[in-house]
């Protein structure tokens, strides 16, 4: 039985194991470590800061999964997790940062007490959270084990969303909407970028009424001028001026699950290129929404902005977004699928997307981009209700 504080019932976790155990069977394996956060809170709901140190979940064909981590997070997995007392382990803290024992040994030996010494394995190997040396040392301590990589196997049955994931994403984009009308209207020459930051950050994490804001799993994306050509630069303390533009990559976050949002600001009078490329820009959004339709592919909706983009004039390379639901840090995408020229990830409603057909041009950055849901009929819906434009404010 799911626990009273349970983000979702035990249905719904049972939806969501057999869904892996399925996929664990195709893969050939027996048993599955499951290191990423985001991996682990879908299946078990664990919510804690603990990914800093070794923690995982352990999941056989049968029986419920196993939260194995630092026994002081075991008592957080005991208030978090809907699985029974039993099923938590926590290792001595003389495992943590130790240079004469590494944690992987204590989970060598839970997985031989468990039968699974001889058995087909799966870890996450590219994964933030999966080191070298872990890696070694569990292959080290269970010789007669294969190994296999079984990275992004769970996040690939997290494509497409339940009904109260849907729901949860909405409380999310309620959230966006919030930080971003907050953004837009606090911005203006001579704040100081710090300042606009916590402003932001107060806005996302009080909430929108009974909706209560948790911490996205990236901070604040607030470049403005030169800064803004580049994608993923943060603040710093200086005062906005102006003649530039600045963009806001922003996501409110309920319950872990996000609804990222871009929109950008130019002080002053924004130059002619950049109304061009604005006007361009939201043609070629509105053709890859129209593209974002069950039965087609991820690489229509690229290709849909990109192609609107070439005729005028501008040339678009890249991915243009990626899947978004449950995330920890340093990341909000789901590392499954990509919006991308390549991709023949096939449509389904239930999916959701943070689409992203950002500009970076030589002198200045246009970041427009919807959280957008893949329906049962029709055109994706986007899930925020901000004015989709260039925001001016002289």
């Amino acid at each position: 039985m799911s626990k009273p504080n349970a983000a979702f019932s035990r249905a719904e976790y049972d939806r969501r194991i057999a869904l892996t155990r399925a996929a664990m069977q195709a893969a050939g394996l027996d048993l599955l470590f499951v290191t990423d956060p985001s991996n682990q809170a879908w299946l078990t709901g664990y919510d804690g800061w603990s990914f800093y140190v070794h923690q995982g979940v352990l999941l056989g064909l049968e029986g419920e999964p196993i939260w194995w981590g630092r026994h002081m997070d075991s008592i957080g997995a005991g208030r978090t997790c809907w699985i029974s007392p039993d099923n938590i382990h926590g290792y001595a803290d003389n495992y943590v940062q130790s240079t004469e024992r590494h944690p992987m040994q204590d989970l060598a030996g839970h997985i031989s007490e468990l039968g699974h010494h001889g058995a087909r394995i799966g870890v996450e190997m590219e994964n933030y959270y999966y080191s070298a040396k872990a890696h070694a040392v569990l292959t080290h301590e269970l010789p007669n084990a294969q190994f296999k990589d079984a990275t992004a196997l769970v996040n690939w049955q997290r494509l497409i969303k339940s009904d109260p994931e849907i729901e949860f994403i909405r409380k999310a984009a309620r959230i966006s909407e919030k930080v971003m009308q907050v953004a837009l209207e606090r911005a203006e020459p001579g704040v100081r970028k710090n300042d606009l930051v916590a402003d932001i950050y107060h806005a996302g994490i009080t909430g929108v009424d009974d909706i209560w804001g948790d911490y996205p799993a990236i901070v604040p994306l607030t470049p403005s001028g030169l800064d803004a050509t580049a994608a993923h630069l943060t603040w710093d303390g200086t005062p906005m001026r102006a003649g530039e533009a600045t963009f806001f990559e922003l996501s409110g976050c309920y319950r872990r699950y996000h609804a990222p949002l871009c929109r950008t600001i130019y002080l002053g009078t924004p130059p002619q290129e950049m109304r061009d490329a604005e006007t361009a820009q939201l043609e070629g959004i509105e053709a890859g929404l129209n593209a974002a339709r069950a039965g087609n592919r991820t690489c229509d909706i690229a290709n849909a902005f990109i192609g609107t983009l070439e005729k005028h004039g501008i040339k678009r390379e890249g991915r243009c977004g990626y899947p978004i639901g449950l995330s920890y840090p340093p990341d909000w995408g789901e590392r499954s699928a990509s919006i991308r020229s390549e991709d023949q990830t096939v449509l389904q409603p239930g999916m959701v997307f943070h689409f992203m057909p950002a500009l970076w041009m030589d002198t200045w950055g246009l970041e427009t981009t919807e959280t957008i849901l893949i329906t049962e009929n029709g055109a994706a819906e986007p899930l925020c209700t901000i004015d989709r434009k260039l925001f001016v404010k002289s």
